[in-house]
């Protein structure tokens, strides 16, 4: 006589044992890299940084060639490709149809969301760093090979100012894909809003349109001589064009239905 043994078997309990939340990042950043849209983005983020500063050493004059002047060319490419970058991280779900698995998998959209601001912010810091070391390596070669000026001057003070302008492009480019979910409008919105409603009121006082303007309320980074007041207009300009945006966007992402 034999004695069958029936396992008992019973569907994992979500709100008990949810997915991890590294799993869910890890998630995200291969999301990021196994498309090829994500794919190609990311090598020519990674390309065109030490492509820029070799173009640098080579033909700048001796005098030009500084560690601020190489951060503030080769941060060039990563502040037009970074919000494209903040866009599919966002839009992914449902310009690829993969929405219906993510959202089964993991209910919380909360969670998820979190999880593709970390993905995508950690990409983003790293392409950063990248950055500052192609910055630091230039300006040695330019020493030893062109006799360049060479001046580490404001060195902290400028990694951090670009690379929060640089970060503050990447939150616009996940905020607009949050709000919009469609990757084309989003990139559309990114690249032709904010340098066409700096063409109409470029032309006005400074005073008046840095605290609505993301570009004019950035420009003191650049030029290394922010103020109190430049710091309190850069709020608010990023508070109307990233802020704004991004509550927008996670109301639709958390009511949209998915289909």
């Amino acid at each position: 006589m034999t004695t069958a043994t029936v396992t008992r078997i019973t569907p994992v309990d979500r709100a008990r044992s949810p997915i991890p939340f590294g799993r869910l990042v890890r998630t995200e950043l291969r999301k990021l890299t196994d498309t090829r849209a994500g794919r190609w983005l990311l090598l020519t983020l990674v390309a065109a940084t030490p492509i820029v500063a070799a173009v640098m050493v080579g033909t700048m004059s001796a005098k030009d060639l500084n560690y601020a002047k190489f951060v503030d060319f080769t941060s060039t490419p990563e502040k037009l490709l970074l919000p494209i970058l903040g866009i599919l991280t966002m839009t992914s779900e449902w310009s690829q149809r993969t929405g219906l698995t993510t959202f089964v998998l993991e209910p919380k959209r909360g969670r998820v969301l979190t999880a593709k601001v970390v993905a995508a912010l950690a990409l983003g810091a790293g392409l950063t760093a990248l950055m500052l070391l192609t910055s630091v390596a230039g300006n040695l070669l330019g020493i030893w090979l062109r006799g360049g000026h060479g001046s580490w001057a404001f060195a902290g003070q400028v990694s951090g100012e670009v690379t929060l302008v640089l970060i503050s492009w990447l939150l616009l480019g996940m905020a607009l894909g949050m709000a919009l979910l469609v990757t084309a409008a989003a990139i559309l919105v990114a690249f032709v809003v904010p340098n066409m409603f700096s063409a109409f009121f470029g032309s006005g006082s400074k005073d008046k349109t840095a605290w609505f303007d993301l570009n004019q309320a950035q420009s003191p980074l650049y030029s290394h001589d922010i103020t109190g007041k430049d710091w309190i207009q850069l709020l608010t300009a990023s508070a109307l064009w990233i802020g704004v945006p991004m509550v927008l966007g996670v109301m639709r992402v958390r009511r949209t239905e998915v289909k």
